[in-house]
């Protein structure tokens, strides 16, 4: 037995042919639809040669964002490795260790360390 019968195909193939003849709208394509310009200008530069966009003998001018974002990344950084330098040992190795060393000095194996 067909996955799908024969009347059933004739009656959908009809019933498109019938959509599309009485439709007003054009059938458009993915492939051949052209795609909408969505931007406001040229979004190309062409190079100019210069580094930056910067002409030899002129000053470069530093725009109002560059330098509050210049300080707060850098001190953003410094204070984030202050922080990272500062921050409690948890990993736990460190608890393994000591856990050991206390379990061994209450039991007498190892002498505790600040007693000298």
């Amino acid at each position: 037995m067909p996955a799908v019968r024969p009347s059933t195909v004739v009656r959908a193939t009809r019933a498109l042919q019938q959509s599309q003849s009485t439709s007003t709208t054009p059938v458009r394509h993915f492939s051949a639809t052209p795609r909408a310009p969505s931007s406001h200008g040229p979004q190309y530069d062409p190079p100019t040669g210069w580094l930056f966009g910067v002409k030899p003998g002129e000053k470069y001018q530093k725009e109002g964002w560059e330098t509050p974002f210049i300080y707060g990344f850098c001190g953003s950084l410094v204070i984030a490795a202050v922080a990272y330098g500062f921050k409690p040992d948890t990993s736990i190795q460190t608890w393994a260790l000591e856990e050991a060393r206390r379990r061994l000095e209450a039991e007498g194996i190892l002498e505790d360390p600040e007693k000298k």
